[in-house]
């Protein structure tokens, strides 16, 4: 049994979209996949060490699925790692083939479609623009000669998948992570189900559009000449928009970092907290996961990071640190 573990987001659904379309890769011919929402990534422990024999791990954090992983190792279960979050420290094992890069202007993605030699270029630049890797993705579209209004048309269907990823569960998602999937592997050009009549990307375009134009009465918390923070109301639309916000936030005023807040509900009988998406300055791409990991359940990547639970009592704390990192 093979398993495909993927971050629900358009980073990881891509990264694997490209795999699994490649003419390049051997195919697996039994494969369980297994992903969630964006902040679902603790996956890795949901392979069955019994049953696989191997494993596809992409756009998941190593440090935060080592232990599952040496586990997996010591089972003798062959597994091919491709990431750009924090690695920690990395299992030596013949069983373990790993792409990692942390550098803050690539991602799963991009990586995969360097091993692939470019074979699906198109759908690598869209991941790209919908993990906000702006700069990435207009050079790679460059390189390739695509026009200004095919870079539009990846960009948008690139943040309308990474716009699907986002939620406290799946219920809050308009398509579970692995069925949106299954359908995109029906398409090997992006363009094609971009010009589709009522294809995924319509039905998704219009759903963003209707929340982000909610997210326009966003709750200012704090703002200061290197930090701003606002909050969303607690509603799956505002689940669903808060990373995709933030993106927008940031490439509007690059010199400064935002977060996006949301309460969480699960929390609200017993003292506040917050789920947090943080983005550093597109000027300056780094410290994001540094700052969010210095607080319980926070983690992630040098330009953008979060918080699964920050108490309401460090709040203010949190401001402060990011304030000052970027001041």
């Amino acid at each position: 049994m093979h398993y495909d573990v993927f971050n629900g987001d358009a980073d990881g659904i891509i990264a694997l979209l490209q795999l699994r379309l490649s003419k390049k890769e051997a195919q697996p011919s039994e494969v369980t996949l297994i992903t969630g929402v964006k902040r679902d990534i603790s996956l890795l422990k949901q392979v069955d060490a019994n049953l696989a024999t191997s494993a596809t791990v992409l756009d998941i954090s190593l440090e935060k699925n080592n232990d599952a992983l040496v586990q997996l190792l010591e089972k003798e279960v062959n597994i091919f790692y491709v990431d750009h979050h924090r690695t920690g420290d990395i299992p030596q094992s013949k069983r373990l083939v790993s792409l990692l890069d942390t550098d803050a202007n690539t991602c799963t993605s991009l990586l995969v479609n360097n091993h692939l030699s470019g074979e699906f270029v198109t759908w690598a630049i869209a991941a790209a623009f919908g993990d906000n890797m702006q700069t990435s993705a207009e050079a790679l579209a460059k390189q390739y000669h695509f026009t200004s209004a095919q870079q539009s048309l990846l960009k948008e269907l690139g943040v309308y998948i990474n716009y699907n990823g986002y939620g406290r569960s799946v219920d809050d998602l308009h398509f579970h992570p692995a069925d949106l999937f299954k359908k995109l592997l029906n398409y090997s050009d992006p363009f094609e189900l971009i010009n589709e009549p009522d294809s995924v990307f319509l039905q998704l375009k219009d759903a963003y559009l209707a929340d982000m134009n909610k997210a326009k009465t966003a709750k200012v918390l704090t703002e200061n000449a290197s930090f701003k923070a606002v909050q969303l109301a607690d509603e799956p639309w505002a689940r669903r928009v808060s990373g995709v916000f933030g993106n927008d936030l940031a490439n509007a005023s690059p010199n400064k970092a935002h977060a996006v807040l949301t309460l969480n509900e699960s929390t609200l009988n017993a003292g506040n907290s917050y789920t947090v998406s943080l983005r550093a300055p597109l000027s300056n791409k780094q410290g994001a996961g540094e700052l969010c990991a210095s607080f319980p359940t926070g983690g992630g990547r040098a330009a953008a990071a979060g918080i699964n639970d920050l108490p309401q009592e460090m709040l203010s704390d949190f401001f402060d640190s990011v304030s000052k990192y970027y001041a």
